[in-house]
């Protein structure tokens, strides 16, 4: 593939798994939604279910990373070229936004009647159980190692994006979510966190207050650090194996 077809294959994944995310987050919170109050399990495993769909869309393309933290850490770990982080990085978040606009017009009626601000900033990005962004960084850095861990151990470093690779993708990111998103939601995708928040901070949303703009760089310093270490971790683990 060339890299122009690769930065497109990101730009669309990274979009449909914003679609299909941010979805279930409205479906299961907005207060005229009928899966309201679906709860935290319902919202994991949708988001598992948006990451494995959307790794069978595109990871014929470009490997579907729909990532920053995954492709940078990947090129930590001498897994892919240094060359194509920033077309990589750009396509994502660029992506996320579209896709999360996507879901907002999905929802809008129900967007704007939804009574709560904190609400409507929920459905798009990520937030903080109890603020203490060191900590928070420390959450959501474990999640991302995990997930690199994880999914260099499926064999998604090398390029296994068929089969029942993506659903067993799926499942890695709805059981970390069980196991980390209850602090932070577990965003472990900066792109996933940046582009709702700036498409929430932009879009004509009835009544949605602020974009917590404070908090945005912890669903970015914790999974690129997490990604990074996760990445080179598995890669030293891998050699000393074999």
């Amino acid at each position: 593939m060339t890299p122009g077809a690769m930065y497109l294959g990101e730009f669309v994944g990274t979009a449909a798994l914003l679609f299909f995310g941010n979805g279930v987050n409205m479906t299961t919170s907005l207060n005229k939604s009928y899966g309201k109050g679906s709860g935290w399990i319902v919202t994991c495993i949708g988001w598992g279910l948006s990451v494995a769909m959307a790794v069978y869309m595109v990871g014929w393309v470009s490997g579907a990373h729909i990532n920053p933290a995954v492709t940078i850490g990947l090129a930590a770990a001498g897994m892919f070229p240094w060359e194509l982080v920033p077309g990589y990085l750009i396509a994502q978040v660029a992506g996320a936004f579209v896709g999360a606009c996507l879901a907002w017009l999905t929802y809008k009626d129900l967007m704007d009647e939804e009574p709560e601000a904190v609400t409507k900033l929920g459905v798009f990005s990520t937030g903080p159980a109890i603020d203490n962004k060191p900590m928070n960084v420390v959450t959501e850095f474990l999640g991302t190692f995990l997930l690199l861990t994880g999914l260099l151990a499926i064999g998604y470093g090398d390029g296994v994006t068929g089969g029942m690779a993506p659903f067993v993708v799926g499942m890695l990111i709805a059981v970390i979510g069980m196991a980390t998103g209850g602090a932070t939601g577990f965003a472990i995708n900066p792109a996933r966190d940046l582009g709702p928040r700036i498409a929430h901070s932009i879009l004509p949303i009835k009544g949605k207050g602020g974009s917590n703009w404070g908090y945005a760089l912890v669903p970015i310093i914790g999974p690129i650090l997490g990604g990074i270490v996760g990445g080179v971790f598995y890669a030293g683990f891998i050699a000393i194996v074999h």
